[in-house]
């Protein structure tokens, strides 16, 4: 056999090998990348809704830029709120986003990123109806979304499970019997009260805040107790607030600047 062929077939040998492990690497690389099971409700715009058949807003832009942050691919799921609170606490699913309300009772259950959102509560109801503050919803029928902290709200104020507190499976809902006359005001997040009176100017509906009665909330992130990602995101959170991208975000969907200061 030729001497010059002799000494070629060994390296080229070599470099076949080489480069059959570098491959086995990346592909290991690539499998060891986790993937997120993340679930959302869809009745709450602007923050989590369906547009064209597509889960779109800025709890989801602003997800996708956690995850590409904290280097995590994710699977995002739309289910209705009470399952979405249940798989989040069995561990079925990783973490759930759509404007949960952090609270005492909640955190003895789950796990909560740093705040990235401050909300209180408003009053959407009939025009003609005379509602001036949180106490005159003692007087009508109230709809509200189950499992919220509006519905909490609502029930500090007329009483647990009372007749005139109607429950919906979501905001859309509870905005539906509005409309229908089924109920006489809902009780939600004020952005989505904003959000539902600005594209609905047909609607003959008023609106107010009373701050004395609903007082300030902050949403967070939620995950099942003892998360092993929840340091991932706060500190993904902290990057994208400190690097502006969390403003631009916010921007694109609410018109303002967020105050940074009230989130710390």
């Amino acid at each position: 056999m030729n001497k010059w062929i002799l000494k070629i077939v060994p390296v080229l040998l070599l470099a076949l090998l080489v480069a059959c492990g570098g491959n086995d690497a990346e592909g290991d690389a690539q499998s060891d990348s986790q993937t997120l099971n993340v679930l959302t409700e869809s009745g709450f715009k602007p923050f989590s809704f369906l547009d064209k058949g597509e889960v779109v807003g800025f709890d989801i832009d602003l997800m996708d830029a956690l995850m590409k942050e904290a280097g995590y691919k994710y699977e995002l799921k739309n289910v209705g709120w009470e399952s979405m609170l249940a798989s989040v606490q069995s561990g079925e699913a990783d973490l759930a986003i759509a404007g949960i309300t952090m609270n005492e009772d909640r955190k003895q259950t789950y796990d909560f990123s740093s705040p990235y959102f401050e909300s209180t509560h408003k009053i959407v109801f009939r025009s003609g109806e005379n509602i001036t503050s949180g106490e005159d919803i003692k007087n009508v029928k109230v709809g509200v979304q189950t499992g919220t902290t509006g519905a909490e709200a609502v029930e500090k104020i007329l009483g647990k499970n009372h007749e005139n507190i109607a429950k919906y499976e979501s905001n859309t809902l509870a905005f539906m019997s509005l409309q229908s006359g089924d109920v006489d005001a809902v009780v939600t997040d004020n952005v989505v009260a904003d959000e539902y009176v600005a594209n609905n100017p047909d609607a003959n509906v008023e609106m107010i805040t009373d701050p004395e009665t609903f007082e300030s909330e902050f949403y967070g992130i939620m995950f099942p107790k003892g998360s092993e990602v929840k340091e991932k995101f706060d500190a993904a959170l902290e990057t994208l607030i400190e690097n502006g991208t969390y403003t631009e975000i916010y921007k694109e969907w609410f018109g303002v600047e967020p105050d940074l200061e009230g989130l710390k």
